[in-house]
């Protein structure tokens, strides 16, 4: 089911508040704003909400057997490269970027964020389908430059059914052929990446893939390996 509504603060947002509310918010549902007054992206930046743009959010509910939930991050970015791929006709153009940014060249096209409330995993996606925010220290394009602009209804069919799709494939073969098909979709190994980690320091290196947790594997100006877990991470 997906459920469609003209405003709201942040999609995300009402998902928490009707889990917190104790409402059954079941896998494979998604709410979709047309626009969001508080929609947020990493790090508490705020959310472009452009007319004609995607938002959505969904949940996943991780059993004691399933993959770890950190992973859902990589299943959520190949969900939408899978989505999105067909709309440009030229897969080469387009990459992802962990943890979770998709990049069309060095701009980003669409954002991922993952917030868990108690035993559910809520995961956000914001995509520029009509219309890119301008932001001082990154790149942004939206689809709508690079040929006729998606509809926005049908994509939040297709992102659903793909993501359906993703998820059935991350419980039963486990996280070994995500990470191979994420990084076959992921910027070029040896792309000079800086870090910026949690506590402020910043580290550069270059992409060297992903370890087998999905941590992002850094390979560090003097030869050194390593394991990223958490940060915001930037081409250059």
């Amino acid at each position: 089911m997906i459920e469609f509504v003209a405003e709201t603060g942040s999609t995300n947002a009402d998902l928490v508040a009707a889990i917190r509310g104790g409402g059954r918010v079941a896998e494979g549902d998604w709410l979709v704003a047309d626009r969001q007054t508080a929609g947020r992206g990493r790090q508490g930046r705020e959310w472009f909400d452009g007319a004609g743009n995607f938002m959505g959010s969904t949940v996943v509910r991780p059993g004691p057997n399933d993959p770890p939930a950190p992973t859902l991050s990589l299943l959520a970015g190949i969900a939408l490269y899978e989505t999105v791929v067909p709309l440009l006709g030229d897969p080469s153009r387009l990459a992802l970027k962990w943890p979770n940014d998709l990049l069309v060249g060095r701009a980003k096209v669409a954002g991922i964020l993952l917030e868990r409330e108690s035993d559910v995993v809520i995961v956000g996606i914001g995509v520029n389908l009509a219309g890119a925010p301008r932001i001082g220290d990154r790149e942004t394009i939206a689809l709508a430059a690079l040929g006729p602009v998606p509809d926005r209804d049908l994509f939040a069919r297709t992102l659903s059914a793909v993501f359906d799709r993703e998820l059935e494939r991350w419980r039963s073969a486990g996280i070994e052929p995500l990470l191979r098909r994420w990084q076959s979709a992921a910027v070029p190994v040896g792309s000079p990446l800086s870090v910026h980690e949690p506590g402020g320091m910043i580290v550069r290196g270059a992409f060297a893939g992903l370890d087998e947790g999905g941590s992002l594997l850094l390979r560090l100006e003097d030869g050194r390996m390593r394991s990223i877990h958490a940060g915001d991470v930037m081409l250059g």
